[in-house]
């Protein structure tokens, strides 16, 4: 039997590290198969010397982020606990040794893991990136709050928003209203991104006079996106020529990502994806940056990553 104690700064210090919420001290308690005894600024932990180790180590993680401004919350406090308790406590030193911080008005975005961190880094650093991932890993948000935040620099003029309009059970035609209307619900993930860090009123008006345009995938022909940052989310659903047509918009002074999940293309069955073709032609092009997301990179519920993994399984 193993047993250390803690002291922190404060009290109020200390419970802010696991949210002031006792469930928490029990799923460490659970997880890390120890026992804890919160006394004002002081935590005792006993059990075996792994687990109290382990529990160590989480704390001294947690103040770091704490410090740098970055408390994991609800089901991210769950996600930093399952890493430590599986050995991966080393991915999240490295995440916080290095910290980024992308702030835009008064909101500050963070990665919230180091899978996060790199395709950022990637975006930062290249001019065309792919962010191939499935539901819930956090890369059309991301893409999004670094069109903004290059937007809001200075970096770029424009933004270009563009998304392949594939029904997937209902016909685009029957839907009500103009094109944008019509387009809409494809670009809903792109406008709550807006929405969340400018506000809707701010968002709309950047909509209104087009320094972030709308431009339906069909429409690009022709054109030269110069000093824009330009986004296709859903690319799994572009057939070969839409993602060739696409990427060789790319103009002087720009940045182009693509994302998309390739387990969810709604083309015809023997219509083979411009994403996955695109992986395949496009990987060993000097330039040109892959990154891949997976379901143990999922920032939703917890329970979407174990859903994603389970459906990701060979039948049986």
């Amino acid at each position: 039997m193993a047993e250390s104690t803690l002291e922190f700064d404060s009290e109020r210090d200390f419970h802010k590290l696991y949210e002031e919420k006792p469930k928490n001290l029990r799923s460490i308690e659970k997880s890390l198969n120890v026992h804890l005894v919160a006394r004002g600024s002081s935590l005792q932990i006993s059990g075996d010397e792994k687990g109290v180790n382990q529990c160590e180590e989480l704390f001294s993680l947690l103040q770091i982020g704490q410090e740098q401004g970055f408390t994991p919350k609800g089901a991210d406090f769950i996600r930093f606990l399952e890493k430590i308790a599986t050995g991966q406590s080393k991915e999240l030193r490295e995440l916080l040794s290095k910290p980024l911080v992308l702030k835009i008005r008064k909101t500050s975005i963070v990665p919230r893991n180091l899978s996060q961190r790199h395709f950022l880094d990637l975006i930062i650093k290249h001019d065309l990136v792919f962010g191939i991932g499935p539901a819930g890993t956090g890369k059309t948000f991301l893409a999004m709050i670094l069109a903004l935040d290059a937007l809001l620099r200075g970096d770029v003029q424009r933004i270009v928003l563009a998304r392949p309009a594939v029904e997937a059970g209902e016909a685009l035609g029957f839907l009500p209203g103009d094109l944008e209307e019509k387009l809409l619900p494809y670009l809903r993930p792109l406008y709550d991104a807006m929405d969340e860090v400018l506000g809707p009123i701010e968002a709309r008006k950047l909509i209104e006079t087009g320094v972030v345009e709308i431009a339906p995938l069909a429409y690009m022909r022709g054109r030269t996106l110069g000093k824009c940052f330009a986004l296709l989310d859903e690319a799994q659903n572009t057939t070969r020529s839409q993602m060739m047509m696409f990427l060789t918009r790319l103009g002087e002074g720009s940045k182009m990502v693509v994302t998309g999940d390739v387990t969810q293309i709604d083309l015809p069955s023997k219509q083979e994806s411009g994403l996955v073709e695109a992986h395949k032609t496009l990987s060993n092009v000097d330039g040109v940056y892959f990154h891949q997301f997976d379901h143990r990179d999922v920032v939703r519920h917890p329970l979407v990553s174990k859903i994603i993994s389970a459906y990701e399984k060979p039948e049986c």
